[in-house]
């Protein structure tokens, strides 16, 4: 029996400390959910957070509008260019070849241009001559008729007196010689007026037709020379375009050209990376999104830079459809065991320009995001 209460002696104070372990592991607990209780409801409840987001950006991709061999590559994968910067250049000689000759196109049409206005010119001087002419060919064909006339009547006087014998058969004779003279020179007096007047239609359709060339437009606005002048642009923009520049300020990826290459148009050769103006894609579940909207303040993250600094920048817009439903091969739920799967949309997040020029981030990084989705902006 002395055995037995030693033991229950013993047994006591193990009771007690499991009791007051057990008391504390509850109180722990409690203050936890109490002190989690009023950071829900003081901060959780007011931010969305996710690490599902990515670095992207609006690259350049660099294709030649031209074809032609490569001369010149002097840029490298991972350089920082400026805007206006040599990234490559294509041999230029047949492209300046192609310019001589559009130039001496153009000088062409310009000389034909100003040979048409002339000989318009001179139509017109033509055609005026010809009226002058038709004129003196009518005046002489009504002097014709006039001697003519007198002929007739001087023929027709004596030739009525001639039987009574009152004139002698020699002034009827020399009557009849002056009147058949006088129809001769009225006869060759019409024809003349008739081929001055043929010629005058000719002098007119010959204006009419050097008009329509050059009707209502100069040198510089003819069809002709603006017809060339366009190829002469297209050339000069042609040996323009042999040299391909950096569009911004960026870092070159994806160089895919070498020197003494043959490129053909449309060809990427490499990309251009704006790094000042990249952005964030944070892909949020579509239950977080609810109280999110345009302008909200984000506070980011990146594993590149550690836990140590903040990127800040603002909710700009929110993907018009999940990633599933872009996909190549859309998710088919018209199934009879159907299961919810909560999808992600994706919200475009765009950076403050200080912080991303002290601290550059890259395509493709992987961020944590946090939305403030109080009510205080």
């Amino acid at each position: 029996m002395v055995t037995s209460d030693a033991t229950l002696d013993r047994a006591k104070p193990q009771s007690s400390l499991r009791q007051r372990l057990f008391t504390g592991l509850g109180g722990g607990v409690a203050l936890a959910a109490v002190a989690f209780g009023i950071w829900w409801f003081a901060v959780g409840a007011h931010h969305v957070t996710t690490e599902d987001a990515y670095v992207g950006a609006d690259i350049a991709s660099i294709t030649p509008q031209v074809s032609g061999t490569v001369s010149a590559a002097p840029v490298g994968d991972t350089e920082t260019v400026k805007a206006g910067q040599v990234l490559a250049v294509i041999d230029p000689t047949d492209a300046k070849i192609a310019l001589a000759g559009a130039e001496a196109d153009y000088q062409r049409a310009l000389r034909q241009v100003r040979q048409s206005l002339a000989s318009t010119d001179a139509a017109s001087a033509q055609t005026d001559s010809r009226t002058a002419d038709l004129a003196r060919r009518a005046a002489e064909t009504a002097s014709a008729q006039a001697q003519y006339a007198k002929a007739k009547l001087d023929y027709d006087r004596r030739a009525s007196l001639a039987a009574s014998g009152a004139v002698s058969g020699e002034e009827v004779s020399n009557a009849t010689t002056s009147l058949t003279t006088a129809d001769n020179a009225l006869k060759a007096a019409k024809a003349v007026e008739a081929q001055a007047r043929a010629d005058l239609a000719a002098a007119k359709d010959q204006e009419k037709a050097q008009a329509a060339l050059t009707q209502g437009a100069g040198v510089e606005d003819n069809p002709s020379v603006l017809a060339a002048k366009a190829a002469l642009d297209q050339a000069r923009l042609n040996l323009e375009r042999t040299t391909l520049r950096a569009p911004f300020d960026g870092v070159v990826a994806k160089k895919n050209v070498q020197i003494g290459q043959r490129i053909a148009t449309g060809v990427q050769l490499m990309t251009v990376v704006p790094l000042d103006k990249v952005y964030v894609d944070a892909n949020f579940k579509e239950v977080q999104l609810r109280k999110v909207r345009i302008g909200a303040p984000v506070e980011l993250k990146s594993d590149l830079y550690g836990g140590g600094f903040k990127f800040h920048g603002v909710a700009s817009g929110i993907g018009g459809g999940t990633g599933a439903a872009f996909a190549v091969i859309p998710a088919q739920n018209a199934t009879g065991n159907w299961i919810k799967v909560v999808q992600r949309l994706p919200v475009r997040i765009t950076l403050d320009p200080a912080e991303l020029k002290t601290h550059p981030l890259r395509v493709g990084l992987s961020m944590s995001a946090d939305i403030d989705i109080s009510d205080k902006h």
